[in-house]
C-alpha cells in the first residue's frame, strides 16, 4: 500500500466527509504526532499535539511549526484592487509598501467586526486578506459585485505554515538562508524553494518571535513540512498547535470566542485600527462615525480570577457578576502555567470596566472572585515578536 494512501486511510477516523477539507499539511502533521483536530475555515487544524502545556513551554522557550493553512488567503487583484481592498477595511492603507503586512479589520455597513486578517500587498494592485474563521471571500465578492470597481477576487492555492518561537530565526537561516530571516517586523519576501513558490513574511499567531511560510504549491505540503522539521529538530523545533495560553496572555482576541459580528472596533480597544479622517470612503465609515461620537456600552478587558488552575479553556461565556447582577461575560480563559495565575478576556459594561473593579464569574456554577487588571498580561509593549 502506497503511502499517500495509507495517510489517507489513517486520517478517515477524522473526517467528517468531503464537506470540510483537509489542508496540504494534514498528513504530515498527523505523521508528526497531531492527536486531534477541529474545524476552521471550512478546514482541518491539528488542536491536538499531547499537552498543551508542553507545547506552550515549546513555544516559548524554543519553537514549533503549525499548519495554518485554515488561514485561507482572499486575493484581491485588478485595475481598482487598491481602492476596493481600503473600501473592506477602516485602517488607513495609503502608506502600505509592496512588501509589507498590515494588521486589519474588515467591517461591515454597521461597523460590526467581519473579520481581523492580516493585509499582505504583493503588487500596487495585488492583496491578500490572510484570514481568521469568517467567510470573508462571500463577503468581498458581494461588495464587488455593486461596487462598481474592476476587481477579481478569488482563494488562490496558498496555504501556510507558523514557524515560532525563540528560535525561529535560526531555524529559518538555516531553512532558506539569511535573507528571510533577516526580514523585519511585519515584512514579506517571495522565495523560491527548489521551484516551489514560498512567500515568508515576520508575522504569526503568537506574541513570540516567528515567521509563515506560505506554500503557493498544495501538493507540496508534505515535502515542506518534512523538511522544516529534518532541518529545526536538531535544533530544538517541536510539531505544534496555536497556544491557547500564549494568545490569552497576549490578550490576543480571536474571532468568533473574542469578538464576533455584534462587536464593533471601540468597545474591543481597536481605535487605532480606524481611521475615519482618510477622505476616501469605506464600507463603515458612517457607522463608526456615529459609534465614535456616540460612545460605546461595553469594553473588553483583562480580569485575573481566583482558585484552582482551570483545565483547559471555557467552552461557554460565563456571566462577570457585580453584586449579583451581570455585567459582562468571560468570552477566554486559561490558567498561565509562566505566570501561575487563571487569567481571562471578557466583555463588562463600561461602568464596571475600570483596572481594579472586583467581581465575581459564575464559572458553571462555580463562583470564583475576579479582577479586572491591565492587558496585555506578559510582554505589554510585544517587545517579543517585534525585537530584531
Amino acid at each position: 500500500m502506497s503511502a499517500s494512501l495509507q495517510d489517507e486511510q489513517t486520517f478517515q477516523k477524522f473526517s467528517f466527509g468531503t464537506q470540510v477539507r483537509k489542508s496540504p499539511f494534514s498528513d504530515a502533521a498527523l505523521r508528526w504526532g497531531a492527536q486531534g483536530f477541529s474545524v476552521y475555515n471550512h478546514m482541518y487544524i491539528p488542536r491536538d499535539f499531547g499537552d498543551p502545556v508542553q507545547n506552550f513551554w515549546n513555544l516559548v522557550n524554543d519553537a514549533i511549526l503549525c499548519d495554518v493553512a485554515v488561514e485561507r488567503q482572499v486575493e484581491i487583484t485588478g485595475p481598482d484592487a487598491s481602492k476596493f481592498t481600503q473600501f473592506l477595511s477602516c485602517r488607513d492603507l495609503s502608506s502600505c509598501a509592496v512588501g509589507q503586512c498590515k494588521y486589519v479589520l474588515i467591517t461591515d455597513q454597521d461597523g460590526g467586526i467581519i473579520n481581523d486578517p492580516i493585509l499582505l500587498k504583493l503588487g500596487e494592485n495585488h492583496f491578500w486578506l490572510s484570514i481568521a474563521d469568517s467567510d470573508v471571500l462571500l463577503w468581498a465578492r458581494g461588495v464587488a459585485a455593486t461596487a462598481g470597481m474592476d476587481v477579481q477576487i478569488c482563494e488562490p492555492d496558498v496555504s501556510p505554515l507558523q514557524l515560532q518561537g525563540p528560535k525561529s530565526r535560526d531555524i529559518l537561516r538555516a531553512a532558506f538562508g539569511d535573507e528571510p530571516s533577516e526580514l523585519k517586523y511585519y515584512r514579506f519576501m517571495e522565495y523560491d524553494w527548489n521551484g516551489v513558490p514560498l512567500v515568508i513574511s515576520r508575522t504569526g499567531w503568537s506574541s513570540e518571535l516567528g515567521y509563515e511560510i506560505f506554500l503557493r504549491d498544495g501538493a507540496s505540503g508534505s515535502a515542506l513540512w518534512d523538511y522544516l522539521m529534518d532541518v529545526g529538530g536538531p535544533m530544538g523545533l517541536k510539531p505544534g498547535h496555536t497556544s491557547s495560553i500564549r494568545r490569552i496572555e497576549a490578550a490576543m482576541l480571536s474571532y468568533h470566542a473574542d469578538m464576533t459580528l455584534k462587536n464593533n472596533p471601540f468597545e474591543l480597544g481597536m481605535d487605532r485600527l480606524v481611521d475615519l479622517d482618510m477622505e476616501i470612503d469605506f464600507v463603515s465609515k458612517a457607522a463608526l462615525t456615529r459609534i465614535r461620537d456616540e460612545g460605546v456600552s461595553q469594553l473588553q478587558v483583562g480580569l485575573v480570577f481566583d482558585g484552582a488552575p482551570i483545565s483547559g479553556s471555557n467552552d461557554e461565556y460565563w456571566p462577570v457578576l457585580v453584586d449579583g447582577q451581570k455585567v459582562g461575560q468571560v468570552t477566554s480563559a486559561v490558567y498561565s502555567p509562566r505566570l501561575e495565575q487563571n487569567i481571562a478576556l471578557a466583555l463588562v459594561a463600561v461602568a464596571h470596566a475600570g483596572i481594579g473593579t472586583k467581581a465575581m464569574i459564575d464559572m458553571s456554577g462555580e463562583p470564583r472572585g475576579c479582577e479586572i487588571v491591565q492587558k496585555p498580561f506578559f510582554d505589554p509593549k510585544k517587545a517579543i515578536a517585534a525585537k530584531g
